[in-house]
């Protein structure tokens, strides 16, 4: 059965970085003790940012830094260097300094050729978690956004990657950006153990009521429901401030 969504609600965007900084750790040395390594998708946007350069501040303790492998489960088609890079944002918040080097696997998005960049960071999921055709990697922990249209990854409203269900990671056109947008396909996000929405502010309020509380909106953001693991939304008071059962 799919996963039905946690839903814990925090007073403040400062505890909401708290609880999910913890949430973080707690993950991490179950993930090490059961199979010696964390594996995580990291997400864009200012929400993440914040609860990255808490993780980086130290201030989190025994969390097993040295086990940990950062992913990217969207990036923007620019290079790493772009102020538009989900690399680079991850980057300046801190977060990438505190596990080894090789333990960070980047989208390659200066590749002019956004398919090609995709299949090649679908390749690299493929080689790290040993999945063949026709499976999925299992992420410990994928972090996730909700975007003011619904969408989450870089899964937009309308747009063709929602309806596929055998790559890993593709290359989405999204039309009103007129680019492309590298991301996670749903089967991938479907398949982690643990998916956590990361939602602040009260411009966010109306479209948490539309995911949480209006089944026929039929939204990206809804699509995400794992087969097998946890599904939880972390919601400051102010974005879960239109919901009818806070």
């Amino acid at each position: 059965m799919p996963a039905q969504p946690e839903i814990r609600i925090l007073d403040t965007p400062a505890a909401l970085f708290q609880a999910a900084a913890s949430e973080f750790a707690a993950l991490a040395v179950q993930a090490v003790q059961r199979s010696g390594r964390f594996t995580v998708a990291l997400s864009g946007g200012s929400t993440p940012k914040s609860l990255y350069s808490l993780l980086a501040s130290g201030s989190v303790p025994d969390i097993p830094w040295k086990q940990t492998y950062f992913f990217f489960g969207d990036e923007r088609h620019v290079p790493p260097d772009d102020p538009e890079s989900n690399y680079r944002m991850v980057r300046e918040s801190g977060l990438l300094s505190k596990v080894p080097d090789g333990n960070v696997l980047r989208v390659l998005a200066e590749n002019k050729d956004a398919d090609r960049a995709a299949l090649g960071y679908e390749q690299t999921l493929r080689q790290f978690f040993s999945v063949k055709a026709g499976e999925f990697p299992r992420f410990d922990l994928v972090l996730l956004g909700l975007g003011p249209d619904g969408h989450t990854a870089s899964l937009f409203p309308g747009t063709a990657a929602l309806g596929e269900n055998t790559r890993l990671v593709v290359a989405n056109w999204v039309e009103k950006f007129a680019t492309y947008r590298i991301t996670f396909t749903l089967p991938v996000l479907n398949s982690a153990a643990c998916d956590t929405f990361l939602v602040c502010g009260a411009e966010k309020a109306s479209m948490v009521h539309e995911v949480l509380e209006n089944a026929k909106a039929n939204l990206p953001s809804q699509k995400v429901h794992p087969a097998d693991g946890q599904l939880l939304w972390l919601i400051d008071r102010a974005a879960a401030s239109a919901l009818k059962k806070p």
